[in-house]
């Protein structure tokens, strides 16, 4: 693979390099795949703080587990698996801890970016508010299936691959999940119906997706723990 930075090596080169004692490809592997891990972070558990935690924490499993990698899925997928199980651990931490509608709504309006916030129309800002509040009422298995299928456009297959279930499980997650949402979203459908490009609608159902959540862009460090704070405001 030949990214900005002109390393070729594919990602599975990269990690045996790294387990060989390559001091920096590790760090290469956290530049391509970091934007990607954030996304699915921040909206699975809806924090921009317990999203930087999560991904630094599968990020450090990672790095330390590289050893036990056998290549019978894609490094992505791998990585992608951790990470979403540190998010799942978190999540289903924070599902004990009560918290008021008012931090609810501090909570989601972080997720805004200060570009988007000072841009967007405030109609588009209050539905951006709106799907993930209404996302974050999912259980946690549930919102990370939709959150890899609707959101991130990954296959079902794929998907089951990353949260190591069933392509049947992940099915009937997303269903559930779906089932769920319209009836907190179904007032919006008419807003996002159509919004969204033509390369946007894969495995997406209309009137329950959330809008793109601008992910970090500082990815110089090869340092895994430097992800804390990714994606953040500046």
């Amino acid at each position: 693979m030949d990214d900005a930075t002109g390393d070729k090596r594919s990602d599975q080169e990269l990690l045996a390099c790294h387990v060989a004692g390559d001091p920096d490809a590790f760090g290469e592997l956290v530049r391509r795949h970091r934007d990607r891990l954030w996304a699915v972070a921040l909206r699975t558990l809806g924090d921009r703080e317990e999203a930087a935690d999560a991904v630094q924490d599968a990020l450090v499993s990672a790095f330390r587990a590289a050893h036990t990698f056998r290549g019978q899925s894609a490094v992505t997928t791998w990585l992608h698996r951790i990470t979403v199980n540190a998010c799942l651990d978190r999540a289903r931490k924070a599902a004990s801890r009560k918290t008021s509608p008012m931090d609810d709504t501090a909570r989601f309006e972080q997720l805004l970016e200060p570009a988007e916030s000072a841009e967007a129309p405030a109609e588009r800002q209050d539905l951006h508010r709106q799907l993930l509040r209404a996302l974050a009422t999912l259980p946690a298995e549930q919102r990370a299936a939709l959150v890899l299928v609707d959101m991130q456009g990954y296959p079902v297959a794929e998907a089951a691959r990353i949260l190591d279930v069933p392509p049947g499980t992940v099915k009937s997650r997303c269903a559930r999940g779906r089932a769920r949402l319209l009836p907190m979203v179904a007032h919006l459908r008419d807003d996002t119906v159509g919004s969204e490009g033509p390369d946007q609608g894969r495995n997406r159902t209309p009137g329950t997706s959330v809008p793109v959540v601008p992910g970090p862009t500082d990815t110089g460090s090869s340092n895994p723990a430097a992800v804390k704070g990714g994606g953040g405001r500046t």
